[in-house]
């Protein structure tokens, strides 16, 4: 497996290779230095790859009496698409029922960012999120809602500013329990 010294170096000369394709002078001024920064930008963004679950959570798994529904609200989300590699960005709500464990706030967020800084299509996304809370607590059950702008449907093809889109994975009491599904809805809203 090559470094990650070695693998941006190797990006560096494809996105070279992309611009020139383009039609560009990669050697003026303006684009001197952007196959390195795009190259060192794509490994950032995509920094879910070397990245593991347990790793992440790294025994931030707590007992606990809890019982009653966490939410973690607003967690900001950045991915890419990939079909056109162009980001989608948006907002998760994650919200769990314990079941004598609580997992760390921090590792909630964490684990958004671990599937989102992958190649991804939302649908999926949604499902790993709620899957890996899921495995890391045990719980009663698992909701995750992800409200996202994707950039390949506003910067090309249809060309729609404002659309949203929204999925949702339900996972134990959030799936079979309408009453808990709807009061992790409504304090979502």
């Amino acid at each position: 497996m090559p470094t990650d010294e070695q693998t941006i170096q190797a990006m560096e000369g494809h996105f070279r290779e992309i611009l020139t394709l383009l039609g560009e002078d990669v050697d003026r001024e303006g684009l001197a230095r952007t196959p390195e920064r795009a190259a060192q930008a794509f490994h950032f963004l995509t920094r879910g790859y070397r990245q593991s679950l347990d790793e992440l959570i790294n025994e931030a798994v707590f007992t606990s009496n809890t019982d009653e529904l966490v939410i973690v609200r607003n967690i900001e989300m950045y991915s890419l698409c990939e079909h056109h590699m162009l980001p989608f960005i948006g907002k998760c709500h994650v919200a769990y029922l314990p079941d004598g464990k609580v997992l760390g706030l921090s590792k909630i967020a964490r684990i958004v960012d671990l599937f989102a800084r992958r190649l991804q299509i939302q649908e999926v996304l949604t499902r790993q999120v709620a899957e890996s809370v899921q495995k890391a607590i045990q719980g009663k059950g698992v909701g995750v809602v992800i409200e996202a702008q994707h950039m390949c449907m506003m910067m090309r093809g249809v060309e729609k500013q404002n659309s949203v889109m929204t999925t949702s994975c339900m996972l134990g009491h959030f799936r079979t329990q309408s009453q808990t599904r709807n009061e992790f809805l409504g304090l979502i809203r």
